[in-house]
């Protein structure tokens, strides 16, 4: 992408940004600067134009994400409702294009930048009778959150359906990069340092919308019913232990219902910590480590979160402050 360094920038720079207003679990202190590009170009020249050594940070939705209370120093790049473009690209041979209504093909890929939500993009599929990405309704996250962590629900993971990746580098210069250039494992993504994805191309087969609709319904009714759905949570908080369950873990130490502060562990599923109202990051970090201390003591499994913690404890902050 060739893009004018010279250009005006056109998104939005907040300094000094709570982060407790992009998270889903409600907490977290403060961002030293927040930009909200205006689109894929303009994140280009912004990047462009900062120090080579200014740390980054880039936030979707914000829901399988824990910020501490003192904050991320440095520039968060927030993608949610910005880098939102999600459009059909191709037919199977990947030449032919699908503008021709009336013509069907078998595969068809389609083009979804980052902070498109995964919910949007099973529903988009869905209504151009394209299967197998139903299992994107029940991620509470964004497009570019999914590829970084191979986000995954009811049997279905992300990178079951990449063909291709768009990255950005911290110099603005954009690249398009194929799925055997990363390590994807079971929430795990390893590709080069200081890339960040920018947009998914997905290949999807034609299939039954009316079924692919009634699937997604089934998923989300599923979800309804089994998870604290509409209290601040960044939903599942463990990685699954191969061949057993963290939630069933913990519920088996009699953790369930366990407090710190205002972050409790969920009554209807026990790898939720839901924010009851009055909670810190602090406290939803300390209930994490007991809960990983307590099954690793009774089971002898030790959990490892599948939650991003990032940013500086208050007492880091004013450590260096002094």
């Amino acid at each position: 992408m060739a893009i004018d360094q010279q250009s005006e920038l056109r998104g939005e720079m907040r300094y000094s940004e709570p982060m407790s207003r992009y998270t889903s679990w409600r907490v977290g202190g403060l961002a030293s600067s927040l930009y909200r590009p205006a689109d894929l170009e303009d994140l280009s020249v912004f990047l462009g134009r900062l120090p080579n050594d200014e740390p980054l940070f880039w936030l979707g939705l914000g829901s399988n994400l824990l910020v501490r209370d003192g904050g991320i120093p440095g520039t968060v790049i927030a993608t949610q409702g910005m880098l939102d473009e999600l459009d059909v690209m191709s037919s199977e041979a990947g030449v032919d294009s699908c503008d021709d209504k009336n013509k069907e093909y078998s595969e068809v890929v389609i083009r979804v930048e980052a902070g498109v939500s995964c919910a949007k993009v099973a529903r988009f599929a869905s209504r151009l009778s394209l299967i197998g990405v139903e299992f994107l309704a029940g991620i509470p996250g964004t497009m570019g959150g999914a590829l970084a962590m191979n986000a995954g629900a009811f049997g279905g993971e992300t990178w079951d359906h990449v063909i291709a990746v768009e990255t950005i580098d911290r110099m603005g210069e954009v690249r398009t990069r194929k799925p055997q250039e990363f390590e994807v494992g079971y929430r795990s993504v390893k590709g080069a340092d200081d890339e960040w994805f920018v947009a998914a191309h997905l290949r999807l087969i034609k299939g039954d919308a009316k079924l692919a609709q009634s699937r997604i319904k089934e998923l989300l009714d599923e979800r309804n019913n089994k998870q604290p759905i509409g209290l601040p949570s960044c939903g599942s908080v463990f990685r699954n232990p191969d061949n057993d369950h963290a939630a069933v873990l913990i519920e088996a130490v009699g953790m369930k219902g366990e407090c710190i502060g205002g972050a409790c562990v969920s009554d209807k599923h026990a790898n939720f910590i839901i924010n009851t109202g009055s909670a810190t990051a602090n406290d939803i970090e300390m209930l994490i480590n007991k809960i990983m201390d307590t099954v690793e003591q009774e089971r002898g499994v030790r959990l490892v979160p599948e939650v991003k913690i990032v940013g500086k404890k208050v007492a880091e902050l004013e450590k260096g402050n002094t």
